[in-house]
């Protein structure tokens, strides 16, 4: 049962893990204080950066009561310094904002008045990406996101699972105590929202959507995970292991297996095919490790693959036709298609949320 807070809690608590991000650090911080009164709170979370954000953040806290600062003695990552700022956090409602990200004008106006009208137990915020040349990538709404009257719960509404981006714990602001009560924490490791955002939206009774920009994503080019080439994307596994062991067997769940068998497959084909991502001497492994979760999370009931090169790559998935794959990349590249729709499909497939949990 929802209750409101007390005038000396705060409606939301802006949870912002901080590493090696002093660049970007007063951004973010001043679009969240600029737009926020005594509701608001920022606990910033130092998560043992060797940089000078930790100081920044304390000077901010001298300035400002609204901010409050932990510093953790060793870097723990960015899943752990989530739980360490959700365990500080006193307000109402939790939102994890990263700190290389910033919120747009009017954001936190606009999602504190939905959230004391509506109290949902999760408000689905929209975003923009922003690339490193100012350019912004935005989608058109689409009917998932504005034909949403009032707040509803996964089942009713699967196509949400469409949406882009929709592992991204960013887009989501979550009632504190309904997260107490579900027990959900973020796991150790890369793409860690993908544990955490799709069990969210199972467990949630009342969702509710705000059909605004609230948020926008910096796509970086300079060490962000999502451009770091490393062994570790292969956490991505272990990761969705997780979702799946919070899909129950309820009629509900069980309806909504295609979907998100679908939301894993695209999202581990965006990972298999990025050449920022995966040491190309495993990458043969990694499409194994694929198959292996193709066939044994497969729904007894099929489901909808895309129409187009992905859904032929979905094919080529389930036969183990990592030649004929490899084949398709070659192409594609030497085509250079993957350059000239990189903006496009950033935003397009629910898969690419790697790009926003995957720092």
């Amino acid at each position: 049962m929802y209750r409101v807070p007390s005038p000396r809690v705060p409606l939301l608590s802006v949870v912002v893990p901080v590493h090696r991000v002093e660049r970007y650090l007063p951004t973010c911080l001043d679009s969240i204080l600029a737009g926020a009164g005594s509701e608001v709170e920022i606990v910033a979370v130092d998560d043992a950066s060797p940089d000078s954000s930790g100081q920044l953040l304390d000077d901010y806290a001298r300035r400002d009561p609204r901010v409050r600062v932990a510093h953790l003695p060793t870097n723990v990552g960015l899943g752990r310094a989530r739980n360490a700022g959700l365990d500080q956090a006193t307000g109402a409602y939790v939102w994890f904002v990263d700190s290389d990200d910033w919120l747009p004008a009017g954001s936190v106006p606009a999602v504190t008045g939905r959230l004391a009208a509506s109290r949902p137990d999760v408000l689905m915020v929209d975003f923009a990406q922003v690339y490193p040349d100012g350019q912004l990538a935005e989608l058109p709404p689409g009917p998932a996101l504005t034909a949403v009257p009032a707040p509803v719960r996964l089942a009713e509404r699967p196509e949400l699972l469409e949406l882009p981006l929709i592992t991204s714990a960013c887009t989501k602001l979550v009632r504190r105590e309904f997260l107490t009560r579900i027990g959900l924490r973020f796991s150790p490791g890369w793409y860690e929202d993908c544990a955490f955002s799709v069990p969210l939206l199972l467990a949630a009774d009342r969702i509710d959507i705000l059909d605004r920009v609230c948020y926008h994503y910096r796509r970086r080019g300079d060490g962000a995970i999502t451009t770091s080439v490393s062994s570790r994307h292969f956490d991505i596994f272990e990761q969705y292991d997780r979702m799946w062991s919070w899909v129950g067997i309820s009629p509900d769940h069980r309806a909504l297996r295609p979907a998100l068998f679908r939301l894993m497959v695209d999202h581990l084909l965006i990972v298999a095919g990025n050449e920022q991502r995966l040491p190309p001497e495993r990458r043969r492994e990694f499409f194994g490790r694929m198959v292996e979760e193709y066939h044994r999370r497969l729904p007894e009931q099929g489901y909808r693959p895309a129409g187009g090169v992905t859904g032929l790559k979905h094919r080529l998935v389930r036969h183990h036709a990592y030649l004929a794959y490899a084949m398709l990349r070659l192409v594609r590249r030497a085509a250079g298609t993957g350059r000239r729709t990189t903006r496009a499909t950033g935003a397009a497939t629910a898969g690419q949320s790697a790009d926003l949990t995957a720092r």
